[in-house]
């Protein structure tokens, strides 16, 4: 008992000396977070409008989420270069790279003119900016994870890798509580005249604030190690798909829950709600508001029970719940009712933080160091691709021809492929 009273001790004094470094991991998923969700919540309500002018509702909404699928698609092109650069330059400064371009596109999205005044120019340029965030976005979790995990002290790798992963519910809460203060604040005519573009203006304090924490950072233990070892690979994503196949496929499996989680609970739900259903914009923001604590609290009950058994074990139950999870979602969604919605939500977004808070403590397990940055940034975002890219247009597909319902059957399906590949990937 006393000797473990002891580790448990020093592990937290570790944690307290290393919390510029987790709160940099923190800060950079934030950020990701949230540009990739005011972007969402802008799809859902306002690009459609904006930028597809058309007299079918469902058509605008299925041409805006198209624009947010297009960053998923490029996020493995960013995850191949800045992990090309992670596992050969370091973390530190492939991580201040990505936070740039991640961040100049989101505010570059803020100051775009929309099709009234430039015509056909106006979504190529939203879909321009937001190919550069996606290809941002693709060299940061990655980055950020392993910065975490890397310095973490023994017993504490799956604790430290959930870090970052609150970056997700701070995102959301950030992104979410602007929306709902400008919808609070300003008319109609006001938001979609100029105040969608707040979110995407102020994007830019938080990349700032990241870029001040990064900048003082020090390379990890274990890259430095790695390199007094030998010299990096010349083309790390050679090495990964040559040596490393099997498991860059079983963890883009594992990964899928978690992103169609988090789409179909967030930009589905607010577009879906507030247009065919009728709710108030802002109270569905608070139910969202409300509910996406249940993430947080999902996610950090993962990270201690992960370094108490296993980051796999924790995966597998995330996913496990998720097969009946979906079964319900749907109809939830398809009373109206907020209270039954909120329910609904809680239930998707806790889960999540099962089957999404122990992944950087889990990914950074299955690669060397050597191949490490790519490996997990790949898998992650091609993961992203499958699960989350798709998943607001299957959704309103879904909801279109088979009614609301039927939503959660694709949370159903995107479970059972990640059991798939967590039960083909090693024991922990």
């Amino acid at each position: 008992m006393g000797a473990t009273t002891a580790t448990g001790e020093q592990g937290l004094s570790v944690m307290w000396r290393s919390r510029r470094i987790l709160l940099a991991s923190l800060i950079g998923t934030a950020v990701e977070f949230y540009d990739f969700y005011i972007y969402a919540t802008a799809a859902s309500l306002v690009f459609g409008l904006l930028f597809f002018p058309s007299e079918s509702d469902t058509a605008r909404t299925m041409l805006s989420f198209a624009t947010f699928a297009l960053a998923f698609f490029a996020r493995p092109l960013g995850a191949s270069l800045f992990g090309h650069f992670g596992d050969r330059v370091g973390r530190k400064s492939t991580l201040v790279a990505s936070l740039m371009l991640m961040g100049g596109s989101t505010v570059a999205i803020g100051f775009l003119p929309t099709f009234a005044t430039a015509g056909i120019f106006a979504p190529l340029l939203l879909c321009l900016f937001r190919l550069g965030q996606g290809f941002g976005l693709g060299g940061e979790w990655g980055g950020a994870t392993l910065l975490a995990t890397e310095n973490a002290p023994p017993g504490w790798r799956a604790r430290f890798g959930m870090m970052p992963q609150l970056g997700a519910p701070v995102g959301f809460i950030a992104a979410n509580g602007l929306f709902l203060l400008l919808g609070a604040f300003l008319n109609e005519a006001d938001f979609l005249a100029w105040g969608w573009r707040v979110p995407f203006i102020g994007s830019s304090v938080l990349v700032l604030l990241g870029l001040w924490v990064r900048l003082k950072l020090t390379e990890t233990p274990e890259f430095s190690a790695a390199l007094e070892e030998g010299p990096p690979d010349t083309i790390p994503l050679v090495d990964l798909f040559r040596s490393h196949l099997g498991a860059v496929i079983t963890a883009t499996l594992a990964v899928v829950t978690c992103f169609a989680i988090f789409y179909i609970a967030t930009a589905f739900t607010l577009a879906h709600t507030t247009q065919a259903l009728g709710l108030k914009r802002e109270a569905v923001l608070g139910v969202q508001l409300c509910a996406i604590l249940f993430l947080a609290l999902g996610i950090t009950h993962a990270g201690w029970w992960a370094d108490r058994t296993s980051p796999r074990a924790v995966l597998i139950a995330g996913c496990i719940g998720t097969v009946p999870m979906g079964l319900i979602f749907g109809p939830l969604i398809a009373t109206g009712s907020l209270p039954l919605i909120f329910v609904a939500l809680a239930i998707a977004l806790y889960l999540m933080g099962l089957a999404y808070g122990p992944l950087g403590g889990w990914l950074s397990q299955r690669f060397p160091t050597r191949v490490r940055y790519t490996g997990a940034s790949m898998a992650f975002n091609v993961g992203g691709i499958i699960g989350g890219g798709f998943a607001p247009m299957a959704a309103q597909f879904l909801a279109t021809h088979y009614g609301t319902a039927s939503v959660g059957l694709f949370l159903s399906v995107a479970a059972l492929f990640s059991l798939i590949g967590l039960w083909l990937s090693p024991k922990d």
